[in-house]
């Protein structure tokens, strides 16, 4: 389907005359939101997500390092308000007051805004516009051929686009268009950096302060990869490109606040190792698979500890792959870090119940936890693989296909990282579990994530791979809609989605993944009914947080 949206039960009652838009900008941002804002939507929709205290044991941790903590936390939460004026505008708190339903009012901050982001970004209260694909990010009259033609100075991921006195679209660094909020994050960073007992991480939280006043990301990038041994961790800053759907041009702040697992870190160290020869054998042509370069990455799990921003708006991330500066890639690949905590909380009241509704009684035993850690972080080793640039050109995939870029990334991520998978079982390198527990997991985790909707590039890729793997039958349906794999089938569909998804990317073939995207982007009717049968059982489309200071017992 176009989009995933729940049913509006809207009423004549329910539609107020005056009308909210929903901008940030200043050519956009109405001055007041008026009153009597009210839910249009099946209230059942209020509780799509599961609450989870989110903690760890910190009783290993110094004082120095408690105290840090919430130096981090902290400013983290201005990644949060800032995330907002990107999503939402600058009116977060007037609109907020104006909900006077508390479920409703939790709902839109769990969405950072009016639209639900697991229904296609349908609006979900009286007198909202539909989301604006750019976000806050350019002004809200502003066309793609305007953009395209403007021939903008110093444009970047970190700048917004506005228009100048004469009309004229200009970019604002986030540095100057956000200066004050950047300022007390930059100050916070430094003073967590007084605290660290790592070195290096020190460093690193310094060079982040300096980032946030410069928009210079990229050698506190270098100093992130070069991080081994400290035991906390915050990814911080303006980082994915998601939220801007109208190109994919610019980031959205964010944050974590993470704990090493060392125990779990440890059992995962080896396999990054083995990424260049997993590279060697993709399944497409040659030059679609460039040397690999940065393959001392490593591969880590964390208890994460605050979410902020764009990683806790909606669907919540569960793994992490960066840094996304692919200069940075080409000399030091990537970090991998799997959020092992958060990771358990979605798979014990949202995969397991998922599976006991569709996946047949026979291989309901194959959807396991550690199935679905390993699929996940494979998911993210496999943004590593894969080529970078368009062929024969200077052009990144990302910029040749645009608004499509980080869908058709994660779809390669997802496939890849089964690849990865099937390849390390069958060399004996991965030896937990069987390929069928892998396979049949897989699959659960598809309807897991087809449900995060169509405004998800997560939910687009898996659209895509579910109609994919349904026209090369890599999975059987029995007359009681239960599920189960074909292994042989699988494995094979699997190839050839891969060597198609990595052709794509590699020629920058912007019509041909639009095309995909098109045909198979949709969730059919069968699939519609199936996932109705999961919203009937109330399981959770995804999951919310308890989280601070306060529920982690520091000051």
């Amino acid at each position: 389907m176009s989009k995933y949206k729940l049913k509006q039960k809207m009423t004549v009652l329910a539609i107020i005359t005056a009308s909210l838009l929903s901008g940030c900008s200043d050519n956009t941002e109405v001055d007041t939101i008026k009153s009597s804002i009210q839910f249009i939507g099946d209230r059942e929709r209020l509780n799509i997500y599961h609450p989870v205290d989110l903690k760890t044991d910190l009783t290993s941790l110094t004082d120095n390092q408690r105290q840090m903590l919430a130096v981090l936390i902290d400013a983290s939460k201005i990644m949060d308000d800032l995330f907002w004026k990107q999503a939402f505008g600058n009116n977060k708190d007037e609109f907020l007051s104006k909900i006077d339903d508390s479920d409703v009012r939790k709902f839109a901050e769990i969405n950072y805004g009016s639209w639900d982001r697991l229904a296609g970004d349908a609006p979900f209260l009286t007198n909202i516009e539909n989301k604006r694909h750019g976000a806050e990010f350019y002004p809200a009259d502003m066309t793609k051929n305007d953009y395209e033609s403007a021939n903008l100075k110093g444009n970047s991921l970190y700048t917004i686009v506005s228009r100048s006195k004469e009309g004229k679209l200009i970019t604002i660094p986030y540095s100057e268009a956000y200066n004050d909020e950047l300022k007390r994050a930059s100050a916070l960073l430094r003073k967590a950096s007084k605290l660290a007992e790592n070195k290096e991480f020190s460093e690193y939280l310094n060079l982040r302060a300096d980032a946030l006043l410069s928009d210079n990301y990229q050698p506190s990038d270098f100093a992130w990869m070069d991080m081994k041994t400290n035991q906390i961790d915050v990814v911080i800053g303006p980082i994915e490109t998601y939220e801007d759907q109208l190109f994919g041009y610019r980031a959205a702040f964010e944050s974590y606040v993470l704990v090493k697992d060392l125990e779990w870190s440890e059992k995962l160290a080896k396999f990054a190792a083995y990424l260049p020869e997993l590279q060697k054998g993709l399944p497409v042509a040659e030059q679609y698979k460039p040397k690999m370069s940065g393959s001392s990455a490593d591969i880590n799990a964390y208890d994460v500890i605050y979410y902020a921003g764009h990683s806790n708006a909606g669907g919540k991330t569960i793994a992490i792959n960066l840094p996304n500066d692919e200069e940075v890639q080409l000399k030091k690949g990537t970090r991998r870090l799997q959020l092992k905590n958060a990771m358990k909380a979605k798979f014990d009241h949202i995969l397991a119940p998922i599976s006991e509704q569709l996946i047949s009684p026979e291989s309901r035993n194959n959807v396991t936890f550690d199935a679905f850690f390993t699929n996940t972080m494979f998911h993210e080793v496999a943004h590593g693989l894969g080529i970078k640039s368009v062929i024969n050109s200077d052009t990144t995939v990302s910029k040749a296909l645009k608004e499509y870029a980080s869908a058709l990334e994660e779809g390669k991520a997802d496939i890849l990282g089964l690849y990865m998978v099937t390849q390390l079982l069958d060399k004996g390198v991965l030896t937990e579990g069987k390929l069928k527990d892998y396979y049949t997991t897989f699959l659960a985790g598809i309807f897991r994530s087809v449900r995060f909707g169509a405004s998800s590039a997560h939910g687009k890729a898996n659209m895509i791979r579910f109609n994919y793997f349904e026209a090369k039958g890599a999975f059987n349906r029995d007359n009681n809609g239960l599920y189960s794999v074909n292994m042989e089938k699988m494995r094979d569909a699997m190839s050839s989605l891969s060597t198609l998804i990595l052709t794509l990317q590699g020629n920058g073939d912007y019509k041909g993944v639009g095309k995909l995207f098109s045909e198979s982007g949709v969730i059919k009717k069968q699939l519609a009914d199936d996932l109705n049968r999961l919203t009937k059982a109330k399981i959770p489309v995804d999951i919310t947080f308890n989280q601070g200071k306060s529920v982690l017992g520091i000051q």
